[in-house]
């Protein structure tokens, strides 16, 4: 019986903006307040060595993914440089990850729909937009493809919107209640750093928590058309993307108002769309909100899909996982992650708001795993694997300093999350998932690692 695969069926459009919207996230338009807050300007300097460290990681994970065209995620090179109990921990880990993110979102896609209809219940909107995005996904990769697009569009319309505005105002001198606009004021309140170092570093964990999700791109390696050609250069146009729609939205809003000036609990969006007298700001920015969480969801039902499609592939979840429908998508796989999300709908009722804080804190704790396991793993790749490294276009640059860049950065991260008390108790439960999870694999049958012992040299022999 010849083997099912996944149709390659992303065209590079959707590819590019799947890109762009993994490296924006709902943090921007909502949370952008608070972290100004925290940190004032200097929260310009964490996005951009943030956006520097993520762009690192995201060309090592590119490097692996391009070294063997078999790879269809990061699972497939996790179990050959590290064995199949760190493939078994990283594909479930990142499974967990995109699970808690959409239970999050979709519990957010309900907040939203409220506020244009106060009277419908919570779960409502969440469950109908599960069901849609579900339906959507069963019928062919490129209908995800072209759900993201358009989904990433919206959210760069709104940032372009923003910087033309704001870059108008800023030039005009347009005078709001804090006085007139001009990019003095990202210095002239206090300086760059007016809360102090204290301040600039406790912001890394909203500012990391923002670039979550922007390893997405090389999840689609799998489904994308001419690979080689259409990765590297997703990858490539990240460090502009986060000039663009990071930085520069944040010196416009930075600029036309003092930082001391921008509410934390509202959306600077809001406060400049407002300003200029568009009475529909807060309705606007509440739709690029909506989208967004629903685009985060779509990322979840996609990605999680294709984790438990490449663990079952290894024999590390059900073989019944493996089943393809005739548009080549996963749909058992599917089903199975969109019940494990439907449970949101379920807590909504009876789980506290807490706790879905804490389980995003934990899925960021694990997101600093998986990239670091990526980082690891190229490492061993370019000692083990030289006579690939040596064919393969598209590396990593710096090598090994860079790798080692990164993991002493997501080594500060960890810190940074110690630090503050939401957060500091995700890195007391983390250990308990992973620890979890050791204990299933080392409960499985004995030979589980003796039926896939030949697939590392399989794979290094079509390499």
């Amino acid at each position: 019986m010849q083997e099912q695969t996944l149709e390659r069926g992303l065209k590079n459009r959707h590819v590019q903006l799947i890109a762009i919207g993994g490296a924006i996230g709902t943090g921007l338009f909502l949370g952008a307040g608070k972290s100004i807050h925290l940190a004032g300007p200097s929260i310009l300097f964490a996005y951009l060595i943030t956006g520097i460290i993520c762009f690192l990681i995201m060309r090592a994970l590119g490097e692996l993914l391009l070294s063997n065209l078999n790879y269809h995620s990061f699972v497939d090179f996790v179990k050959d440089y590290l064995g199949n109990m760190a493939a078994f921990v990283t594909g479930w880990t990142y499974w967990f990850c995109w699970i808690s993110i959409a239970m999050a979102d979709l519990t957010a896609v309900g907040l939203y729909t409220q506020y244009w209809f106060p009277e419908v219940p919570q779960w409502m909107p969440g469950l109908i937009a599960l069901v849609v995005l579900l339906v959507m996904n069963l019928a062919t990769v490129k209908l995800f493809g072209e759900m993201e697009f358009w989904f990433a569009l919206i959210k760069v319309i709104a940032i372009l919107g923003l910087i033309v505005i704001g870059l108008f105002m800023i030039i005009k001198g347009f005078s709001t209640s804090s006085g007139p606009s001009s990019f003095a004021n990202l210095w002239s309140h206090g300086g760059m750093f007016p809360n102090g170092i204290n301040g600039f570093l406790l912001s890394f964990q909203m500012v990391v928590f923002a670039f979550v999700g922007i390893e997405l791109v090389g999840l689609t390696a799998g489904e994308t058309k001419d690979p080689e050609k259409v990765i590297p250069k997703a990858i490539n146009n990240i460090p502009i993307r986060i000039l663009i729609f990071y930085i520069g939205a944040l010196i416009v809003i930075m600029s036309i108002y003092p930082w001391s000036a921008i509410v934390p609990t509202e959306s600077p969006f809001v406060q400049v769309f407002a300003v200029i007298g568009i009475a529909a700001a807060a309705g606007i920015v509440n739709f690029v909100v909506l989208t967004s969480a629903a685009s985060a969801c779509n990322s979840a039902i996609f990605s999680t899909s294709r984790m438990v499609f490449s663990l079952a592939k290894e024999k590390n979840a059900p073989v019944p996982f493996t089943k393809l429908t005739a548009g080549k998508v996963p749909s058992n796989a599917l089903f199975f992650s969109t019940i494990v999300i439907l449970i949101s709908v379920v807590l909504n009722y009876v789980m506290p708001e807490g706790v879905f804080t804490l389980i995003t804190s934990v899925s960021t704790v694990c997101f600093l795993f998986i990239w670091g396991i990526t980082v690891i793993c190229h490492l061993k790749y370019r000692k083990t694997r030289p006579d690939l490294a040596a064919v393969n276009k598209f590396k990593l640059p710096l090598f090994p300093f860079s790798n080692y860049l990164i993991l002493v950065f997501l080594a500060f991260i960890l810190v940074v999350l110690a630090l503050a008390e939401d957060t500091r108790v995700a890195l007391f439960v983390t250990p308990v998932w992973f620890i979890l999870l050791v204990a299933i694999y080392k409960m499985r049958k004995p030979n589980a690692d003796q039926i896939n012992h030949g697939s590392v040299a399989d794979n290094k022999s079509v390499s």
